[in-house]
């Protein structure tokens, strides 16, 4: 082995591990996720509709819960741990309860070889606790639909928010499953009413 191959080894050796799986701390008893309340779904027909992932402030952009607790201040609540980041777990909620109520076939990025003849896409704004007064969950997502070749279609903000009755992890997440649901289901009812 030449000399400056061996001191590069030996150099990244010494560095110890660079990628390290799962975390340094006890693994979760549980991890929270949102299911999507789809009723009655409606016979799958027409042209497809592209869901994509939302983007998000970076106080969403992690495993953990956002907790509200100033104007100017988050915290995140102890103990509670997401499945997926909670951009994952609202596009694939959206996706099902969006198909279930406009009968439309909806796809995401994976399906790279259909297209959509309209893109619903979005930024979720809030999607967490408030504590500031009584507490509660807010899911807020600001939704703009557009269409190939035209572009533009139409925009809009869809909120909810539930009280929770104790600050954990799971009693959060059910707050938040609902007003999710809620959030979504208005949305897929714009979007049904788009030309």
């Amino acid at each position: 082995m030449k000399p400056i191959a061996l001191f590069a080894a030996l150099m990244i050796t010494g560095c110890g591990p660079l990628v390290q799986i799962g975390g340094a701390g006890e693994a979760p008893d549980s991890l929270l996720t949102i299911r999507a309340d789809t009723g009655e779904p409606k016979p799958v027909t027409g042209k497809p509709l592209l869901v994509t992932t939302p983007s998000a402030p970076g106080a969403l952009r992690t495993l953990r819960i956002p907790v509200t607790t100033q104007a100017t201040e988050i915290a995140y609540l102890p103990e509670a741990s997401w499945v997926e980041q909670p951009v994952v777990l609202f596009q694939r909620l959206l996706g099902e309860v969006v198909q279930a109520r406009t009968g439309r076939p909806v796809i995401d990025e994976r399906n790279a070889d259909i297209a959509g003849a309209h893109r619903l896409s979005g930024r979720l704004i809030e999607f967490g606790l408030d504590v500031r007064s009584a507490p509660q969950v807010r899911v807020r997502y600001d939704a703009m639909l557009s269409a190939p070749g035209t572009g533009y279609v139409a925009s809009r903000s869809f909120e909810a928010t539930r009280p929770v009755n104790a600050e954990t992890g799971p009693a959060v997440a059910r707050a938040l499953n609902d007003a999710a649901n809620e959030v979504a289901a208005s949305v897929g009812d714009w979007a049904a009413s788009q030309p």
